[in-house]
């Protein structure tokens, strides 16, 4: 195709805060995984699509198929929709 880019399992996105290798980030409405450790403003490789362990709320319970959901606020995983990004 004339018109194709990149594949898109990673971009290169401007770090909104201070991130370290495998540390989830939300820009805008992207969450990703870092791939490298990039400071605010810096630009960082991002993972969109894999299977990742990060940092999830201790007290809950996930079910497969359960939505995960990305809290900015905590930067940790969590099956609570409200002020939440799906991370799908």
């Amino acid at each position: 195709m004339k018109n194709h880019v990149q594949p898109g399992s990673t971009l290169t996105l401007t770090a909104p805060y201070a991130v370290a290798s495998g540390d989830g980030l939300l820009v805008g409405s992207i969450f990703g995984i870092a791939a490298g450790a990039a400071a605010l403003g810096e630009p960082v490789e991002t993972a969109l699509v894999g299977v990742f362990d990060i940092t999830k709320v201790g007290s809950q319970a996930w079910t497969v198929g359960a939505k995960v959901y990305w809290d900015d606020t905590n930067k940790r995983c969590t099956t609570v929709a409200t002020d939440n990004t799906l991370s799908s």
